[in-house]
């Protein structure tokens, strides 16, 4: 028998924010989360993008100092996130070996291992640290979560790119209904606002070059749009059964119904232009959650503002909804956060939760001049969903040809 799963709390640290709500109230409110970097480096090896979209609020201003210094910040992230939707969840009582987490990364501890080879390279293996392989590890992050509740049902880490805790959260939903545990923390971080990954993004001229204009620089479907802009931070949701969470009285945000994981076998960074691949996962996930079509009302699309991506994604949306495209609500909100990589699938399926939750489509911030190419009904301020049933899918895809796609229902 299907178990109904859903959504008892959340948590985030992101550019917008150092909390979920204080991220989702900057994101209605048409905030920007991209700067300039203030940091020596970006002159020093004279990195062609000066800007990215780091998080609001430093770690070191929420956690304790041995934390911080024995934790890789993609880790340090990760337990902000995790923490806070534990609270939010109320904390619930849950035998550790029925509790999981469900985490994932894009890249993992860069700034720990590039900081250890520096070390390396001028100070000798004596003044590596001993930390530096469990700081760098990309189940870092999950493990710290799961150390830190006590989780002894599993702690899975996926690595898939930018698709990557889109699919942490679907797994989280198939571990539920399989009956692995009662409770699972799913969710994302990321921490590469590195010169490495920002030298190498830009190389691939995947970033967006608008060092005068960092705010504006992030503008999914304008015919302007260059790339897209580096984000950093996590987010954090509480799954488990409606039943478990009826049971000790629990909020309960959306319901989860599910999703779907494809592949393109494509390319290794560019998606396939036709979208037939991960027209399938939304496919998958819409059918899956036992719904039709028509029933989606909002999409938060993956929308990284670069100038390929952002058609094949609408090839793939057309493809799949056809004419009825015309009448659902699209967000991308990666216009006010920044692409987190591993962790954007993460934030962007918490904002479908309260998108849901408060009956409201978030806005798509910088979109000036529409791409006559990508003719989506855009939500460029904040719009009432309505009442009645509202079911909405969150869409990732990644490097590799990776599709993660998640579908919710408003309760």
């Amino acid at each position: 028998m299907t178990k109904k799963i859903v959504v008892t709390g959340i948590g985030a640290t992101s550019p917008l924010g150092g909390t979920a709500r204080d991220s989702w109230k900057a994101l209605l409110a048409g905030e920007s989360g991209a700067c300039t970097i203030d940091a020596e480096w970006v002159s020093k090896y004279e990195i062609p993008v000066t800007f990215a979209a780091q998080a609001k609020v430093p770690s070191a201003d929420v956690l304790a100092r041995h934390e911080v210094k024995r934790l890789d910040p993609s880790s340090q992230f990760a337990l902000i996130a995790g923490r806070e939707a534990w609270a939010d969840a109320g904390a619930p009582e849950v035998a550790p070996e029925r509790l999981a987490v469900d985490w994932s990364t894009g890249i993992g501890g860069v700034w720990t291992l590039l900081d250890a080879w520096d070390t390396l390279r001028e100070r000798g293996p004596r003044r590596v640290l001993p930390m530096t392989v469990p700081m760098l590890m990309p189940n870092g992050p999950g493990a710290a979560i799961g150390m830190d509740l006590h989780a002894r049902a599993g702690i899975r880490t996926v690595v898939s790119a930018c698709a990557s805790s889109t699919e942490a959260i679907v797994n989280a939903y198939d571990h539920l209904q399989q009956g692995f545990a009662d409770v699972v923390i799913a969710g994302g971080s990321e921490a590469a606002i590195h010169p490495l990954p920002i030298a190498s993004f830009a190389a691939m001229q995947a970033l967006s070059r608008r060092n005068d204009d960092p705010t504006t620089a992030s503008r999914p479907y304008d015919v302007t749009r260059d790339g897209f802009v580096l984000g950093e931070g996590a987010a954090a949701l509480v799954l488990e059964t409606e039943e478990h969470a009826k049971a000790r009285g629990a909020r309960i945000y959306a319901e989860v119904l599910g999703g779907a994981v494809t592949s393109d076998a494509y390319h290794i960074t560019a998606p396939d232009p036709e979208g037939s691949a991960a027209a399938r996962a939304m496919i998958a996930a819409i059918e899956g959650a036992g719904a039709t079509l028509a029933d989606v009302k909002h999409i938060n699309a993956h929308a990284t503002s670069t100038p390929v991506g952002d058609i094949a994604e609408y090839n793939a949306l057309r493809r799949v909804f056809g004419a009825g495209l015309d009448d659902i609500a699209v967000t991308a909100t990666k216009a006010s956060t920044g692409h987190l990589l591993g962790g954007a699938g993460a934030i962007e399926a918490l904002f479908t939760v309260l998108a849901l939750h408060e009956r409201i489509a978030p806005p798509t911030i910088n979109l000036t001049e529409q791409d006559p190419e990508i003719p989506l009904d855009v939500v460029t301020s904040p719009r009432a969903l309505g009442d009645g049933e509202l079911l909405a899918i969150s869409n990732s895809f990644g490097f590799g040809g990776h599709n993660a796609v998640a579908a919710f229902r408003a309760i």
